[in-house]
């Protein structure tokens, strides 16, 4: 029985000096979240290249906070650190407090902690849209110019949300990340927040992706209350062809112009231009082939790892991560509902010839939210095909949030 209490004892001792000793029901509840997360990445596959790092960024983090913690410097005596170095060159700084002398010996952070940096500097974001730019074709947005405007209608959300916030008692700074959720796209939300309010990066990302995630759920609902049967069987006619010369011309423009009146906005929209211009040129295929492959999965590691960090119980686990869920549930729902109702109005400047589904791709959920269009089109009429007509408003969306985010940053930051 002694030998039992002993090893029992020390099991114990183990426990309690482990992480597991710092640890309250807040980190329990948020490593079970993360196993459900996981669960809706592999099973449901619900936007599973950033899911799923987020979720086990968010379980490492619970089960060892050390693991994002930043470096510490230890101040040793003098004396002290000789005799453990005894021989050895001291080569760290040495300072003197109440006539005392001590080594400062600094000790490494956790991993995620360093990895969080290239969501603090803003640099993951952009990176993202370099990628995202060289896999877009801007083709069907040139081919009908009038998708800017339902782009731009669905980012009404985002304005609508971030008045309602701050009548709810966010901070303006809070209300503009919370209100961002309304884009649908979590490069964008992670970067404005970074900049605004970066202690909810974790609660305002993890709302971002899930309800980009959850596109084909919640969209169709509102798409069909807000349209008749009618509307949803118009046909749209055939695309125009767009020249390369069209199509290299474009993101030269909208870079210079966002440039000029918008500089804000230039770091987002910059770097998707420029992602878009090397997939258009040709002459570059190496590197736009490593710009949407394999610098747009390290980064997206990088990124999903770095969000989940911020998703500790302590901070997540609160009446206003609730809060700020529910708002960035409306905010979606908000871009949505003005993206059709704009298409509605196109539908009637038109006499007919739009079809109001196309304006809920006016989110920046690419191509998902198009795909949600011509889905509901061809529920109504099987051969209806709005795909490549739903792209216009859906790389608009892309542009506009972009654009919304510079807004945001250029009145509150």
């Amino acid at each position: 029985m002694d030998i039992l209490t002993q090893f029992w004892n020390s099991v114990v001792g183990i426990i309690e000096d482990s992480a597991f000793g710092t640890l309250d029901w807040r980190n329990y509840v948020m490593i079970l979240i993360s196993f459900v997360l996981i669960y809706l990445a592999i099973k449901k596959q619900y936007e599973p290249l950033v899911l799923l790092p987020i979720a086990v960024g968010m379980l490492l983090v619970n089960l060892c906070p050390a693991i994002a913690l930043g470096g510490t410097t230890n101040m040793i005596p003098f004396d002290e650190y000789v005799k453990a170095h005894p021989g050895e060159t001291i080569k760290y700084a040495v300072t003197e407090l109440n006539g005392v002398q001590y080594v400062n010996e600094p000790h490494s952070g956790g991993l995620l902690f360093y990895l969080y940096q290239g969501v603090k500097l803003g640099i993951y974001p952009p990176l993202i849209f370099l990628g995202i730019g060289a896999m877009t074709d801007f083709g069907p947005l040139i081919s009908n110019p009038k998708s800017f405007i339902l782009g731009a209608a669905a980012q009404i959300g985002i304005f609508i949300t971030f008045i309602g916030a701050i009548l709810l008692g966010f901070t303006t700074k809070e209300a503009g990340a919370i209100g961002i959720i309304g884009g649908a796209d979590g490069p964008t939300a992670i970067y404005v927040t970074s900049i605004l309010a970066p202690d909810l990066l974790g609660p305002i990302a993890v709302a971002a992706y899930s309800y980009m995630a959850l596109v084909p759920i919640i969209q169709p609902p509102i798409m069909k209350l807000l349209t008749t049967q009618k509307e949803r069987q118009i046909k749209m006619t055939q695309l125009r062809g767009v020249s390369k010369l069209e199509k290299i011309l474009f993101p030269i423009i909208v870079t210079v112009i966002v440039a000029i009146l918008l500089p804000d906005a230039t770091t987002l929209v910059g770097m998707l231009m420029f992602g878009n211009l090397m997939k258009e040129s040709g002459v570059v295929d190496r590197i736009t082939n490593t710009a949407k492959n394999e610098l747009m999965n390290i980064i997206t590691i990088f990124l999903g790892l770095s969000v989940g960090s911020t998703a500790t119980g302590q901070i997540f686990l609160s009446f206003r991560t609730i809060g700020i869920i529910c708002l960035g549930l409306f905010a979606f729902c908000m871009g949505t509902s003005f993206g059709v109702l704009f298409g509605k109005l196109m539908c009637k400047a038109t006499g007919g010839k739009v079809n109001p589904l196309i304006g809920s791709a006016g989110v920046s959920a690419v191509p998902m939210a198009a795909r949600v269009s011509q889905k509901v089109g061809q529920e109504e009429d099987p051969s209806n095909f709005l795909l490549m007509h739903a792209m216009g408003p859906n790389v608009a969306g892309v542009v506009g949030s972009a654009v919304a985010a510079g807004v945001l940053i250029s009145i509150l930051k």
